[in-house]
């Protein structure tokens, strides 16, 4: 746990820099010019964007994970099987929204918190990025599997620290770091370790108005984890239709938790079988996300 004071040690200096610099804009006259739409959602693929849900809207998100397409038109490439995750993201204000979801996959309730540090602008402050900061807790309510030992609800709990450091070039081009620590309360072997730190990267190429390309990478150092687990690698499309988004995408994770497709991802894209085929651990799956409006803007009721 001291490693994740240290990296609230660190925020807390950089709030304060944060909003001394919006302190020094006080009494000036010139516009304040703010990045919007780095990305269609708060949501790249499995992790967040650098995106918040607006001020006052909130987010509904039906999610699915298949089974891999390898088990061909027996199962319809995967279809037959699925693991789903309910959701509901609300903005609070404009830097703060917070959310909660339940899925099927280890009967996993979460709940988060996402806050804004500094935004990408220009004009009367310039600032080259968008820095967030994400929090976020999991529980597994699924039965335990040894019921012979002493069980603690502790052992259910794990908990995600994650910065977002994104950036808007034009239009078209959006990419985002996430350096991430995953605490794991109970972890099965001495070669899990409990606390997981993993590198993150992705990106947006905007293709038309309402289509976008996303890939999102999440490295894990060795050491940390067990061999039987590799990193999650996703790609999608991203199709936005009056107030829905369509996410459409390929991963190698069942997972729609950090614990999970972080550390706990079975599969890769490709590799040899024990009879020297070659398998693959694609998946194919997406993301439905319906806004409503609940509170509109001051001047706008």
């Amino acid at each position: 746990m001291k490693k994740i004071y240290l990296l609230l040690a660190f925020l807390i200096p950089v709030s304060l820099v944060a909003q001394d610099d919006l302190l020094s804009l006080l009494g000036e006259d010139k516009t304040i010019d703010y990045a919007t739409a780095s990305f269609k959602t708060n949501r790249v693929v499995n992790g967040h964007s650098i995106e918040n849900t607006a001020a006052g809207v909130l987010d509904f998100k039906i999610s699915h994970r298949f089974t891999p397409l390898r088990q061909g038109i027996y199962d319809l490439f995967g279809l037959d099987g699925a693991s789903i995750r309910f959701g509901l993201d609300y903005g609070i204000n404009d830097r703060l929204m917070i959310g909660v979801g339940r899925s099927t996959r280890e009967k996993m309730f979460d709940g988060f918190a996402k806050f804004k540090i500094l935004r990408q602008s220009t004009g009367a402050r310039n600032m080259p990025i968008t820095l967030s900061y994400l929090t976020d807790v999991q529980i597994k309510s699924v039965k335990f599997a040894d019921q012979t030992r002493e069980n603690h609800f502790s052992d259910r709990l794990f908990y995600t620290h994650q910065l977002l450091i994104g950036r808007k070039f034009g239009e078209r081009l959006s990419l985002q770091l996430m350096p991430t620590l995953v605490h794991r309360n109970l972890t099965t072997t001495p070669d899990d370790k409990n606390d997981v730190f993993a590198a993150g990267i992705a990106g947006r190429f905007k293709l038309t108005k309402r289509v976008a390309f996303n890939i999102e990478y999440y490295y894990v150092p060795e050491g940390q984890i067990v061999t039987d687990y590799t990193n999650c690698l996703s790609v999608g499309f991203d199709i936005e239709t009056g107030g829905h988004v369509f996410q459409l995408h390929f991963t190698n994770s069942a997972d729609m938790n950090y614990k999970g497709f972080i550390t706990e991802t079975t599969e890769p894209w490709f590799y040899e079988g024990a009879d020297g085929n070659m398998l693959s651990g694609i998946r194919f799956g997406f993301n439905i996300s319906r806004v409503f409006t609940l509170k509109k803007p001051k001047g706008l009721e």
